[in-house]
Formats: C-alpha cells, structure tokens, sequence
C-alpha cells in the first residue's frame, strides 16, 4: 500500500518517532511524504521514500493530485492545530479529498498508531480492491 505522511514543522519529532517505532510496517509499503518529513523519515528509518516538494513549495499539492487519482492508501498528517502553517488552505484540501476517496486518514498520533496497527493485521485491504 501506499502511505503518505505529512508532519508541521512543531511535530517533525513526533512523525520521527512514530517512523522508528513503526518502522518493521513501513518496511512492507511505498512511503511517500513531503520534503522534509520525508527526509527525516529516511534518514531515521533508512527506508526508501518518495519525496515530494516541500509543502509550501507544493507537496501538499502534489499529494492532493495523487489522492484525486485515488493513488495513497493511507495519510498521515500530524498536524499542529494550535499553530497552523500559513500554508493551511493548501493542506486542508489535502483532507477534504481523503474524506472524498474514502481514504483512511490519521491527524494525530494515536490514530496514526491505531491506522498502522490495523494496516499491518489487513484491515485496511479493502483500498487494494480500489
């Protein structure tokens, strides 16, 4: 499956753990995540990562276009509701087309946990029927 992952910058350390924690899952699927979450995810995990620009250079625009083709499996966007990214408009696109595709979507870091654990027992198969 494919999975994409989206931290703000006040949560990068916070995906980095997930990342490591989870690590022996994300082995086993395409990871694709914005620029520099994506970076600290291959540098923490040593795994392979489909980078796209950073967000406010247009990754969030690039995974919107995947999401809109019904091409990510998964999303996980930690984001910071308290300070929000002058970008926001951008990313809650983001959101709105995982509510459109039905694509499973986890905003904070127990139902990222609970998504990856359901991904790794099949739960999640019915996107591999897409």
């Amino acid at each position: 499956m494919k999975i994409a992952f989206v931290a703000h910058d006040s949560k990068k350390k916070l995906m980095e753990n997930l990342c490591i924690a989870y690590r022996h899952i994300l082995l086993k699927h395409e990871i694709y995540a914005t620029g520099t979450t994506g970076e600290l995810i291959k540098t923490a995990c040593s795994i392979p990562v489909h980078q796209y620009l950073s967000g406010k250079l247009g990754g969030e625009h690039q995974l919107g276009a995947q999401i809109g083709h019904n091409d990510i499996d998964l999303v996980i966007f930690l984001r910071d509701p308290i300070r929000p990214a002058s970008y926001e408009p951008d990313i809650n696109s983001v959101l709105k087309l995982c509510d459109i595709h039905n694509i499973p979507l986890a905003s904070n870091l127990s139902t990222a946990e609970i998504l990856l654990r359901s991904l790794d027992r099949g739960d999640l198969d019915f996107r591999n029927s897409k």
